[in-house]
C-alpha cells in the first residue's frame, strides 16, 4: 500500500510536492511519480522505479523540470507506474491512486469488448490507474466519472486528479483508505498520511469522508460530492501501516497504539523484568504496555536506520525479510538473564518472528514473551493492498488451521473467537512453533476501543471475516 500527496499554491509548489510525497509510506514500493501544472509549461511528469533506490535520489536531479508548477500530485506506488496523463472530453488531467481493484480482469474484458484500449501496459498487464482513469472519462463530468469508478470496482480506490482548474480529491467510497486535507497561507494540500504536513507548515484542515469528492484551489476547498454515511476504514492503519505522527479520522496512530498497549498491560499477569517494543510499530504499544503493567521499558532491540530508513522497503519478499532482520540489532547487555515481554504489531507469515526469537535467546534472554497489537490474522484482505493483504495460505494462522483441520477454511469462526478452545489451540501452536515462553494477542474489542470509532465504521475483516459486501 503506497501513498499520495497533492498541493496547490499561489506560489511554486515543487518543494512541498517533493517532500510531501516522500513522507508517505514506502512499504512494498515499486514506483514513484510526480506531475505538476503551470501556465508556463502546462503538465510535466516524471516516474521512476524505486525497487532498489530512494525516492529522493531518483527525483532530486529533476526538480528543475517542475520549477514553475503551482499545482502538483505525487505518489509512492506499490502497483503500477503513476501518474497517468489523460486528454479527454473532460480536459487534460493527471491522476494518482491508492487502490486495489479485485475485479480488474472482469472490468478490463468488459471495456475491451466495448472498444476501449489500454496504452499503459505494466509488467505485461493493464495499468490499474489507467483503468480507473478510463472509467472516469466515461462520465459526463469528473464527479459522474468518479462515481462510475465507485459503481464498478470491488476493493478500494482513493485518488487525486490534477486538472487545469485545481486538484480533485476523492476518497474511497467505503473510506477504507484515508485522505486528509491540510492548509497554510496561500496553499492547500491533500495526502494519505498527515505526517506529511508538520514540517511543510500545513495544519490539518479536515478528513474527507467516505466517497467524498472535493476540488482544491489555493484559496479554498469546494465540496463536489457529499460523504457516505457508512464507513469501513481499515483498522490495520493504526496497528501497522500508519506512521506514528499520522492521524486518521482524528485518531493519532501513536496514541492508539499506546492506549491499546496500556489496556493489554493492565490485564497481563505474566511475570517479567521489562518491556521492549519491536521497532518501529511495536514501540508505541510497548510504551503503553509498560505503563499499564507497571514495569520498565528497556531498549533490548534497536533499529539501525542510516542505510535502511522507512523509505526503503523492497518489494521482493525474500529481500524484505532479510532487510527486516538486518534493521534490528539486539543488545546483549539488556537481554542477558532477563524475562522480557516484547510487543509487536502483528504476525503475518511468521518468518521474521522466528528469526527474532532465536536471536533473542541466543543473546541471553531468559524468557521471551510476545504480545501482539492485533488479533490473529485469519483472513487475507480483499480490499486493500499492503503487507498483511496476503493470500490466505500465506498467513501462519491459516497454515496451522489447515494442519489441524485438513482444510484451511474449516471452523474459521471458532478460531477467530477470542477465548474459544480453537482460538487457544491456535495461539498455543504459534507460540510453540516459534519457541516463545508465552504469546498473547490483542482482542478486537480492545483494538476498536483504542481506535475510538464505532465498530460498524472500522473494518476488522482480516481478524474476524466481517465484511460490508
Amino acid at each position: 500500500m503506497g501513498g499520495i500527496f497533492g498541493t496547490i499554491s499561489k506560489e511554486r509548489c515543487i518543494n512541498d510536492l517533493f517532500y510531501g510525497t516522500d513522507y508517505n509510506s514506502h512499504m512494498g514500493t515499486k514506483r514513484g511519480g510526480m506531475a505538476t501544472w503551470s501556465r508556463e509549461d502546462g503538465f510535466q511528469r516524471s516516474i521512476h522505479n524505486l525497487q532498489s533506490a530512494y525516492f529522493r535520489s531518483k527525483f532530486e536531479d529533476e526538480l528543475d523540470k517542475f520549477r514553475n508548477g503551482t499545482a502538483g500530485i505525487g505518489v509512492i506506488s506499490d502497483t503500477d507506474p503513476q501518474p497517468i496523463m489523460i486528454n479527454s472530453h473532460l480536459g487534460k488531467f493527471a491522476i494518482v491512486t491508492v487502490a486495489r481493484v479485485v475485479n480488474m480482469k472482469e472490468i478490463e474484458e468488459d471495456m475491451l469488448a466495448k472498444g476501449c484500449h489500454f496504452a499503459e501496459l505494466s509488467s505485461g498487464g493493464t495499468n490499474q490507474t489507467e483503468l480507473i482513469a478510463l472509467l472516469i472519462i466515461q462520465g459526463k463530468d469528473f464527479v459522474d466519472g468518479i462515481e462510475n469508478v465507485f459503481r464498478h470496482i470491488k476493493g478500494s480506490c482513493s485518488m487525486l486528479i490534477l486538472t487545469e482548474d485545481g486538484i480533485i480529491a476523492a476518497r474511497d467510497k467505503w473510506g477504507r483508505t484515508p485522505i486528509v486535507l491540510g492548509k497554510k497561507e496561500g496553499a492547500y494540500a491533500a495526502t494519505s498520511e498527515s505526517c506529511s504536513f508538520p514540517n511543510l507548515d500545513y495544519e490539518i484542515d479536515r478528513y474527507l469522508g467516505p466517497g467524498e469528492i472535493v476540488r482544491i484551489r489555493p484559496d479554498g476547498v469546494e465540496q463536489l460530492r457529499k460523504p457516505e454515511e457508512k464507513m469501513q476504514i481499515c483498522s490495520f492503519l493504526w496497528v501497522y501501516y500508519g506512521f506514528p505522527t499520522s492521524s486518521y479520522e482524528g485518531r493519532n496512530v501513536e496514541e492508539v497504539r499506546f492506549i491499546s498497549g496500556y489496556k493489554m498491560g493492565k490485564t497481563d499477569t505474566s511475570e517479567a523484568d521489562c518491556i521492549c517494543g519491536i521497532p518501529d510499530s511495536g514501540v508505541g504499544q510497548a510504551l503503553g504496555y509498560a505503563e499499564g503493567k507497571g514495569i520498565p521499558y528497556h531498549r533490548a532491540v534497536t533499529k539501525y536506520t542510516p542505510t535502511w530508513p522507512r523509505s526503503f522497503t523492497p518489494s521482493n519478499q525474500e529481500m524484505r525479510s532479510l532487510v527486516a532482520k538486518m534493521k534490528l540489532i539486539p543488545n546483549r547487555a539488556m537481554l542477558q538473564g532477563k524475562r522480557i515481554i516484547f510487543c509487536d504489531d502483528s504476525i503475518v507469515r511468521g518468518t521474521q518472528l522466528r528469526d527474532n526469537v532465536r536471536i533473542l535467546f541466543d543473546y541471553g534472554a531468559k524468557e521471551v514473551h510476545m504480545r501482539i497489537g492485533c488479533p490473529p490474522l485469519i483472513y487475507g484482505c480483499p480490499f486493500i493492498g499492503f503487507s498483511a493483504s496476503k493470500t490466505d495460505l500465506e498467513l501462519i494462522s491459516r497454515r496451522i488451521i489447515k494442519e489441524f483441520e485438513g482444510d484451511p477454511d474449516k471452523n474459521l469462526e471458532k478460531y477467530a473467537t477470542t477465548g474459544s478452545p480453537e482460538y487457544r489451540k491456535l495461539v498455543d501452536a504459534i507460540a510453540g512453533r516459534f519457541g516463545l515462553t508465552s504469546l498473547k494477542f490483542n482482542t478486537i474489542e480492545t483494538l476498536v476501543e483504542a481506535i475510538g470509532l464505532p465498530k460498524c465504521k472500522v473494518c476488522t475483516h482480516c481478524f474476524d471475516g466481517s465484511s460490508c459486501f
